[in-house]
């Protein structure tokens, strides 16, 4: 074997490199995805999706929380799309646009009273999902044998009429002696050729190839249409082989023909391609000498020189390029946009995962009609009149071109991920996916990489390679800016007084450091709460949001302390604006002592009910009456606002008793019941109560503040 001639319709058409494209900026995003059937007919491509986690699901109920669903390139039924439509879940439709153009022609056209004749294959996917647009009676034929049988088994198939449409991969060869046959029998037949010009064109020159080669190479997935039929269309002319990945090379020898074309499926990736021709090169280098001469179809003989077999796969696969066009808008649906191209007759495609690198942006939204949006060309169909475009790319080559390793600015971006385990961040700016190392990432020593993803942040670039197309950014540098040029506006205009509102920003055992707009001052712990606290964290946490004022500056050192506390919270300015003398309140016992007791009545602050307050009864130890804990009645007797020292009763709110008897002689004094006695122990109901003999007080403990 001499030559090995490549197709230059060999790959992926049109409507499968905008699915396959979706889905693969899915995965980089770190997005969560399941598909509705196979994405397209190949298997190999289905194994890459799966070993990053992209799910095959039959049922759109099976997608689960935060997957985003991903519709098939050959489509579902009219039902199943209506179901995905009405369910609470995210969805991205990847049907081909030649496919979704046949369910508009069926739907249009066809009536209860007609009949819709499909040429295709019954069992698949997209031939099941045109039947169900069909809003009559509908037939499907594989073959032209299968359409004869059809007529004869129908003789009034097309009495109220007849609409003809097929499946995008169904052989053209056969699809023109269909419509011949169709025309002679039904004159009243409505044709409609939806075999895409991208299948009619890839069968033409594989039909070619096999007539001026003596062996064909097909590449492609067994279960796939459009690959089966190229291989029908070369094997009567040579003989043909199928194969899905460079492997199954192994089980072939080519050796003995001079010639061997090469094409491939729409559904086969160019990785693919690319790795079957370097085996086959390599495998005729380890035989011949001279090695193969490998050719694209029609070159000219100046290809055999110096084009290197390397050189020539570089120019096959990279299909993409930095053309730029405008486009302006014309159409918007949730899964792409359709724009017109100035000075072009090919219509361009957006993909709503080309729009922009935020997948969270709605299209529908954000772009109207008529809208003009500067584009890059990834691939061009001149047969189909069909351009891939792109948004976010053109919005990163812009942002490569403004890049330099010198920018002082600080740019923003949003984090769309964690780097490995815990190493750094990424960053999307302006299309461009720049790496956070973790030390340049956290503010705080605490704080956690994964809860910074999703949120915009401001970071500057401290590294640019173009050549790796490597940006480098630090988070940490914006921010250290930023609170420099913060503080010094601060500094400039403090004073003492003025009020701010913080966050707080770290706890120690003394009090809690808040940052107040780009410096921190600290709240002592006495001046969180006008209650004694154990520790800050029992008033604070760690981001909170909280309103300070100034307390005192030390400029040469440039420290601040804050006040927290308000004035009006304050509990003894609500005492003595609340509870004058007199006033009965509910209080809480607190404390207990030889001489009275403690009971707590405002936040912060203690009365003292004196053992001679508890009870007109005579008490020996305040213990035998009370215990910590009770909530009792109190009246306040009197307030030392300057000491701080409360005197409350108990005694006060109770109903005095009557002084008769030994009990009563054993509340007064001897020298006052001697004398009540003389005075007339008969009119002992006449006589006052007694006031209690108390002994001698001991120093008043200051009540806790």
């Amino acid at each position: 074997m001499q030559k090995i001639t490549l197709a230059k319709t060999a790959g992926f058409c049109f409507g499968v490199s905008r699915a396959v494209h979706l889905l693969e900026d899915m995965v980089a995003r770190g997005e969560k995805a399941c598909t509705l059937g196979p994405i397209i007919h190949n298997p190999q491509v289905i194994s890459y999706f799966e070993a990053h986690g992209v799910r095959v699901i039959d049922d759109p109920a099976a997608c689960r929380e935060k997957e985003t669903l991903v519709i098939r390139t050959h489509g579902v039924p009219k039902q199943t799309l209506e179901a995905v439509e009405n369910m609470p879940l995210h969805f991205q439709n990847a049907t081909c646009p030649f496919v979704t153009k046949i369910h508009k022609i069926v739907q249009q056209n066809s009536t209860p009273e007609n009949v819709t004749l499909i040429a295709g294959d019954k069992a698949h996917p997209e031939v099941v999902g045109i039947r169900s647009y069909c809003n009559g009676r509908s037939f499907v034929f594989n073959s032209f044998e299968e359409l004869e049988d059809l007529i004869s088994g129908q003789p009034d198939l097309a009495k109220n009429g007849m609409i003809l449409v097929s499946q995008t991969t169904f052989s053209t060869k056969t699809f023109k002696k269909c419509v011949k046959k169709i025309k002679m029998v039904y004159t009243n037949a409505v044709i409609f050729d939806t075999i895409c010009s991208a299948t009619e064109e890839r069968q033409e020159e594989a039909f070619r190839l096999s007539c001026e080669n003596d062996a064909m190479l097909i590449i492609g997935g067994r279960q796939s249409s459009n690959t089966a039929k190229l291989k029908a269309v070369c094997e009567s002319n040579c003989p043909t082989f199928l194969i899905e990945t460079a492997q199954e090379l192994d089980g072939i020898d080519l050796s003995g023909f001079r010639s061997v074309g090469v094409t491939a499926g729409a559904s086969t990736p160019d990785s693919i391609i690319k790795e079957v021709l370097k085996t086959m090169s390599e495998n005729l280098t380890q035989t011949q000498q001279t090695g193969a001469e490998i050719v694209e179809k029609e070159e000219t003989a100046a290809a055999s020189e110096a084009t290197s077999f390397a050189d020539m796969l570089e120019e096959y696969i990279d299909s993409s390029s930095d053309q730029t066009v405008v486009g302006r808008v014309v159409a918007v649906t949730p899964t792409e946009i359709e724009v017109e191209i100035a000075g072009r007759k090919h219509t361009g495609y957006v993909p709503a995962s080309e729009y922009s690198n935020d997948p969270s942006v709605d299209i529908t939204q954000e772009v109207h009609i008529g809208d003009e949006m500067h584009l890059i060309v990834m691939k061009t169909n001149d047969s189909e009149g069909t351009m891939l475009l792109s948004k976010r790319r053109y919005d990163a080559m812009k942002a490569w071109d403004e890049l330099t390793e010198d920018n002082e600015a600080t740019v923003e971006g949003k984090v769309t991920g964690v780097v490995g385990d815990g190493k750094g961040l990424f960053v999307q700016y302006n299309g461009i996916r720049v790496f956070v190392p973790a030390s340049l990432a956290k503010i705080n020593r605490s704080d956690s990489l994964e809860e910074m993803v999703g949120k915009t942040v401001q970071f500057k670039i401290i590294e640019v390679d173009r050549r790796r197309r490597r940006v480098v950014g630090s988070i940490r540098a914006a921010y250290r800016e930023a609170r420099a040029a913060a503080a010094e506006k601060f500094w400039a205009q403090a004073e003492e007084g003025q009020k701010y509102t913080g966050v707080v920003r770290s706890l120690t055992s003394y009090g809690a450091f808040v940052d107040i707009g780009g410096v921190d001052g600290m709240i002592h712990i006495s001046e969180l709460s006008w209650s004694r606290i154990k520790q800050p964290s029992d008033v604070v946490k760690v981001g909170d949001t909280v309103e300070v004022y100034i307390k005192a500056l030390d400029r040469e050192k440039k420290k601040i302390s804050l006040g927290y506390k308000k004035a009006e919270d304050n509990p003894w300015e609500i005492l003595r604006r609340d509870y004058p003398i007199g006033s009965v309140m509910k209080a809480k016992i607190v404390g207990l002592t030889s001489f009275g007791a403690f009971a707590n009545i405002l936040p912060g602050i203690d009365g003292l009910i004196h053992i001679s307050e508890i009870s007109h009864n005579h008490i020996a130890n305040p213990a035998d009456v009370l215990k910590m804990g009770d909530e009792v009645q109190v009246k306040l007797l009197d307030v030392d606002f300057d000491k701080k020292r409360v005197s409350l009763s108990m005694k006060a709110l109770e109903d005095a008793p009557v002084a008769d008897n030994a009990e009563t002689a054993a509340s007064v004094s001897i020298d006052e019941l001697a004398e009540k006695m003389k005075a007339d122990e008969a009119k002992a109901e006449e006589a006052a109560p007694a006031e209690e003999a108390a002994p001698a007080e001991e120093p008043t403990e200051e009540p806790a503040e």
